[in-house]
């Protein structure tokens, strides 16, 4: 009789699935038809449990041949309903034997999925053993004593030995009749001279710990006679060689680590890493880099500086300086993920002095749910400039992020709360621990409105659309990798300066931006550098920009950076596992025209991790549901958009070195609501490309009506007659007929990525005039005044035009409305009489007559047409519109 234990402690990261970004989870064990279950964790993705459960095993030798399984629930409603958040299954012949004295070490298994459609993620902690029950272990066998040192007959020791294994042999039997004989095991014996006593005792009874017994032989056993020197006390012995089976301790254990290289083959993480046969541990990395404009702490003016940083309980120091404003410190501090204590990393500068307290020069604070994620092969992120502040403290209160509600979806705002204001001392300032004086009160409303999409480019190419919150946000449905290989052909940027380019892309995609290093006076540079994203929507556009560097060898500040051209690519028009590799023209539209700048090299590939998940996608609304459920009005989100391509650009350009505020400006393209002829024209064009196929469609029925071709026409009509005699092929015929036009475009699909398309931009056929108002600045700065007049008359006609257009569509709207408005008495009671006239016909006639009859009509041959106008539309055309009542 054994036991078998089971010690959950934890599981991390697991899948929401209470529809609020959070879970209840609880863990069932199930062992032999046995079965068990911890603790229900409220709203908790990283649930501690600590429990122990043991569990009966009736037979030790079959526990290899059990399964351990460990499922874990979301709890709904009380218990009463449950969701699927993953299980393990656990081999019993990976489960060792312990003792008393023996410890075994935290496991952690990934969690796996039931089924095809199952979305799992995260891993629990499991300790799994197995003891004997009540701790008896079994006795150690017999050791064995020193070799005789002189050899002598052994014959009667042998027959005795011979007939006391067998009787002690004889007995195990008997207590184990309807048990599994094992194979057997032959025993060897060095017996030495003397009788009785240890040495005449029958073999003891060996077992392995499991229930794996070994049996002595019965036959008789060969002697082994054997002289040694130097063994002068002791009683004569005899040495036992036994074969048991091998313990469980020392055999191979099969684990599951959640290494890259096994989650490939089961939908899981897909990132690209060179380092996919170990397990992934994520760092805190702080660089402290340099500083400067430091303020003096002394009367000399002078500034022994350095830097602290503080996560939790852990706090590390660099070296101080010695007077020194501008110190570069350079030093790396690295915290693991797995033993953060808080969310609020802070960083502080101070003064050194070593007669008094250090002094404090400045304080800076990091939320860690901020700080980006870096996989390989990306490189290291670019340091940033932060500014020290040191601003004089009326009164504070510190507020737990954590405290303050979040609003995902509900349309009532918190309650408004007092906090008090506290107002700290200076010693407390320098690190005395002494108490807050009270300062004040402060009535706050806090919130965070985590359901929102916070918008910094434009709808239509945007490359992000999750929500804030990243407990909202979810799966990636897969992975995005980009090459950035070279460039060709580029124009010379700084011909006036005897150099030619400075060449170096950057890239966004969602809220990750990238930049490669820049290749210096070089018209084909070769970058040869790969990024990876994470894929959470396929209608989703990357765009790559490339750029001339006007900042090297000592290039003033205030110069700009030249672009060079940019490529957007949208995903949903890529195939899946498949590598793109072009060269993609970069055109820039220039107040003197459209001009080529070169052709950039790019490798692309887009692997889809969850194809269930990316077909639904489509289904889904673009934005989250705040967007819909309360949404924000169209001049908020543009002041929004600015607001975030202010805080972008201001944060980019903090970065070693920056990316300077023209390349967000331009990656994000933020004057693309302004006026534009050109892209008005443009624009026309496509509304009448798309209405190209309905005028198509009337220019066919109107063949049809016209028997410009006979055979056609008589075709359609015995579709008519089919139609109207069985209706119900009406809805299959259309849908089948969707079905065949969308087969027979498949040999016409795409071959290659879509690109900046000139024809339809209008950008090789515009004016000059036209391109030189467009990149004219908000308010106009082209001087004289008579080009402004000019353009100013160009704008009043065309929305002259465009102001007729919306007129005539309104006019036709009113005089629908006119039918039943008695506006015209006249024309009113002729509708209504005619309606009156038609619901009796068409109650009294069965309605595929009056099909075919309507039907016959509409296709009637051109003879018996006439070339005036018909009778409804000379009727609808004579209905009063408003246009008349307007100033």
């Amino acid at each position: 009789m054994a036991k078998l234990v089971v010690e959950v402690h934890d599981a991390c990261d697991l899948m929401p699935k209470d529809g609020q970004g959070s879970a209840s989870p609880f863990v069932e064990v199930h062992f032999d038809e046995q079965r068990q279950r911890t603790q229900t964790k409220p709203r908790e993705l990283n649930p501690i449990w600590n429990e122990k459960f043991s569990f009966n095993v009736n037979n030790p030798r079959d526990l290899p041949s059990k399964t351990i399984e460990v499922v874990v629930y979301n709890d709904r409603k009380g218990g009463h309903h449950k969701n699927f958040l993953g299980h393990v299954r656990i081999s019993g012949n990976s489960v060792p034997l312990l003792s008393d004295s023996e410890a075994i070490d935290l496991q952690r298994y990934p969690l796996e999925k039931r089924g095809l459609f199952s979305h799992i993620k995260g891993d629990i902690a499991l300790k799994i053993y197995a003891v004997h029950d009540g701790n008896h272990y079994p006795p150690p066998p017999t050791n064995a004593g020193s070799f005789e040192t002189e050899a002598t007959p052994v014959f009667q020791e042998i027959n005795t030995n011979k007939l006391q294994a067998e009787d002690a042999i004889d007995d195990h039997e008997k207590k184990n009749k309807k048990k599994r004989k094992d194979k057997e095991v032959r025993t060897f014996h060095s017996i030495g001279t003397a009788t009785g006593g240890p040495a005449a005792a029958a073999p003891p009874f060996v077992s392995s710990g499991f229930g794996f017994d070994t049996h002595v032989m019965k036959e008789k056993a060969p002697t082994v006679e054997t002289r040694t020197d130097f063994a002068r006390a002791g009683p004569p012995t005899a040495m036992h060689m036994h074969l048991p089976k091998q313990n469980p301790e020392f055999l191979l254990v099969e684990t599951r680590p959640p290494v890259a290289a096994r989650m490939r083959f089961r939908g899981g993480d897909k990132m690209a890493c060179n380092y996919d046969l170990v397990e992934q541990m994520r760092f805190l990395y702080v660089s402290v880099v340099k500083a400067k404009d430091l303020p003096a702490m002394d009367v000399s003016g002078s500034l022994d500086p350095y830097v602290e940083v503080k996560l939790g309980n852990y706090k590390g120091k660099t070296k101080y300086l010695e007077k020194n404003q501008s110190p570069v410190w350079k030093q790396i501090f690295a915290f693991s993920k797995d033993r953060l204590q808080s969310n609020l990393l802070e960083v502080t500068v101070k003064d050194k002095d070593f007669v008094t307290k250090d002094d404090f020069v400045g304080r800076v604070f990091f939320d860690l749910s901020e700080v980006p994620l870096r996989v390989p092969p990306d490189s290291p992120l670019a340091p940033q400039w932060i500014a020290p502040g040191k601003d004089e403290i009326l009164g504070k209160v510190i507020l737990s992020v954590r405290d303050i509600p979040p609003r995902f979806e509900t349309h009532k705002f918190p309650d408004p709360c007092w906090f008090n204001l506290f107002k700290p001392s200076l010693a407390q300032e320098e690190g005395e621990k002494k108490k807050d004086k009270f300062s004040s009160k402060i009535l706050l409303r806090l919130c965070l409105d985590a359901g929102y999409h916070v918008l910094d480019e434009a709808t239509h190419f945007s490359s992000d659309l999750q929500p804030s919150s990243k407990h909202l946000r979810k799966p990636s449905i897969g992975i995005l990798e980009l090459g950035i290989l070279s460039a060709r052909n580029l124009l010379p940027m700084k011909g006036k300066d005897g150099r030619t380019t400075d060449a170096y892309c950057a890239a966004k995609y969602g809220n990750k931006w990238v930049r490669t290093r820049t290749i210096l006076n070089t018209l084909n540079p070769r970058w040869n550098e790969q990024y990876t994203w994470e894929v959470y929507d396929p209608c989703t556009v990357i765009t790559i920009g490339v750029f001339d560097n006007c900042h090297i060898n000592g290039s003033k500040d205030d110069s700009r950076d030249q672009r060079i051209g940019k490529v957007r690519i949208r995903l949903s028009t890529l195939e899946t596992d498949r590598k793109y590799t072009y060269y993609y023209p970069l055109l820039v539209l220039t107040p003197s025209g459209l001009r080529k700048h070169g052709e950039l090299h790019l490798s692309l590939r887009f692997t889809c991790t969850a194809w269930v998940n990316m077909v639904a996608q489509y289904g889904k609304p673009l934005l989250p549901k705040m967007h819909y459920v309360q949404p924000i009005s169209v001049k908020h989100i543009d002041w929004l958009r600015h607001q975030a391509m202010q805080i972008v650009a201001a944060r980019l350009s903090r970065a070693e070195p920056p990316l300077r505020r023209e390349v967000v400006e331009y990656i994000l393209d933020v004057d693309y609501h302004m006026w534009s002829l050109r892209r008005s024209k443009a624009n026309f064009l496509r509304i009448m490309s798309l209405l190209s196929g309905i005028t198509a469609a009337c220019k066919w029925y109107n063949d049809i009506c016209n028997w410009r071709n006979p055979i056609t026409t008589c075709l359609v009509h015995v579709l008519l007659f089919i139609l109207v005699c069985y209706p119900e092929l009406i809805l299959p015929t259309v849908f089948l007929y969707l079905f065949v036009v969308g087969l027979w475009n498949y040999r016409f699909r795409p071959r290659h990525p879509p690109h900046m398309d000139t024809r339809l931009s209008q950008a090789d056929s515009a004016h000059p005039d036209e391109l030189d108002e467009e990149f004219d600045s908000f308010p106009a700065s082209r001087t004289p005044s008579d080009i402004v007049r000019m353009r100013y008359d160009r704008l009043r006609s065309v929305a002259g035009r465009v102001q007729t257009v919306v007129g005539d569509l309104a006019s036709q709207g009113e005089r629908a409305q006119a039918l039943l408005g008695w506006r015209d008495p006249r024309a009113t009671a002729i509708f209504i009489l005619f309606s009156l006239i038609w619901a009796v016909f068409i109650y009294v006639t069965p309605f595929q007559v009056v099909a075919v009859l309507v039907g016959l009509y509409l296709l009637r041959h051109p003879r018996f047409r006439s070339k005036m106008p018909a009778v409804p539309v000379n009727f609808f055309k004579r209905l009063p519109s408003k246009s008349d009542i307007l100033l």
